[in-house]
C-alpha cells in the first residue's frame, strides 16, 4: 500500500484591505527582502497615524509625571 501525497499547493488568503491603503500587499522574497506596493515611508506614515505606540506612550506618561513635579531648585 502506498501513500498519497498530499497536495501542497499554497492557498492564497483573503485579507482585509484598509481603505486608506488600497492594494497594499508586502511579502518577504527568497533573499529575506521586504517587497511592498507602497514605498515604506508611506507605511510608517500610516502606522504612525492609525496605531498607537505601546513602548512610547509609556514613556509619555513618565515624563509628564516629572513635568508636573514643582521643581525644588527654585
Amino acid at each position: 500500500m502506498t501513500k498519497k501525497k498530499a497536495n501542497k499547493t499554497p492557498k492564497k488568503e483573503i485579507t482585509e484591505e484598509n481603505k486608506n491603503l488600497p492594494g497594499f500587499d508586502i511579502r518577504i522574497n527568497s533573499f529575506g527582502e521586504v517587497q511592498s506596493t507602497y514605498d515604506i515611508e508611506e507605511v510608517n506614515a500610516f502606522l504612525n497615524k492609525n496605531l498607537p505606540d505601546k513602548k512610547l506612550k509609556n514613556k509619555v506618561k513618565e515624563g509628564e509625571d516629572e513635568e508636573d513635579k514643582p521643581d525644588s531648585d527654585q
